[in-house]
């Protein structure tokens, strides 16, 4: 049996080059931080139903999944956001016919130190504080003391999709930033470490990643408006105001191993590890609906 082959970090504390009629074993994933444990257990149930497969599984963040794809060294790139029209024409130019397949749902976590006393905050309140204009939990019924902001690096896909839906509020033209203050953190793990030991810290990290040595803020989408949690019913019913889909790309319609592990992270196994991973399964299972041509 050859190896997997994984290069990731554990979670909360815890052939060929691309997919038009490879014969290869060998199966290069990269891509986002987000679902990168949960690719890596697909990957591991996979090599035990297939065993002369090889799987490689990387993360570095969803731009580093679509750079991967776009020149041709990964067969699969992972993704927590939605490919960028400049990735198209990329790949367009670059021969590449990406294929985009939604492969789970997750809630974009606010997490803090349990010993913070704040449990609730609007989006409003998030975009304050991410950005910088105001800086002391007190302001949000919180200690007398300086919040800490930390933020995914700008090529990661959480980072994208946090400032284009709390930022900027939908409004991708919005001027909004993330305050310079923000420390960038190189994975969605570093910011649950940091959460973990600094009791003055707020950051985000996908649904995956929470634990008891985490708290999630509920979240209103306005003053007056319920508080919601992050779980599987609320993303589930889209009543959690920071949902996403989860995403795999592949070049053109994937063929051989390829398309057995494509079509394995969309079958009933395959989603029940996404329950299983702490992420929320995508309805009408191997659906047609759940695959987009992006070229």
């Amino acid at each position: 049996m050859l190896t997997l082959a994984v290069a990731i970090t554990s979670g909360c504390s815890r052939g060929q080059q691309n997919g038009h009629g490879t014969a290869g074993k060998n199966i290069q994933i990269k891509g986002s931080d987000t679902i990168v444990n949960l690719v890596q257990a697909w990957a591991e149930e996979f090599t035990k139903r297939n065993p002369v497969v090889n799987i490689g599984v990387t993360g570095g963040g969803s731009g580093t999944g679509f750079a991967a794809l776009l020149n041709g060294t990964c067969d699969i790139g992972m993704s927590s956001r939605l490919i960028d029209p400049k990735e198209i024409v990329k790949a367009k130019a670059n021969g590449i016919q990406p294929v985009e397949y939604k492969v789970g749902l997750d809630g974009l976590a606010v997490v803090v130190h349990p010993d913070n006393p704040v449990h609730n905050l609007t989006l409003d309140n998030l975009r304050d504080i991410f950005m910088a204009r105001k800086k002391n939990w007190k302001d949000f019924g919180g200690e007398n003391r300086k919040i800490v902001i930390l933020s995914r690096e700008s090529n990661s896909g959480t980072h994208v999709f946090f400032k284009e839906h709390v930022l900027k509020r939908g409004n991708t033209k919005s001027p909004e930033e993330f305050s310079p203050e923000a420390l960038l953190m190189p994975s969605s793990q570093a910011i649950a470490d940091e959460v973990q030991q600094n009791p003055h810290a707020i950051g985000y990290v996908g649904m995956g990643y929470i634990c008891q040595a985490l708290k999630a803020v509920a979240v209103a989408v306005e003053p007056g408006k319920p508080f919601i949690e992050p779980n599987v019913e609320t993303v589930m019913d889209g009543s959690y105001p920071i949902s996403r889909p989860l995403f795999l790309y592949t070049n053109g319609e994937p063929t051989d191993y390829i398309k057995i592990f494509v079509d394995y992270a969309l079958s009933e196994s395959g989603q029940k590890m996404v329950k299983d991973t702490d992420f929320v399964p995508i309805g009408g299972i191997g659906d047609e609906k759940n695959k987009r041509l992006c070229y």
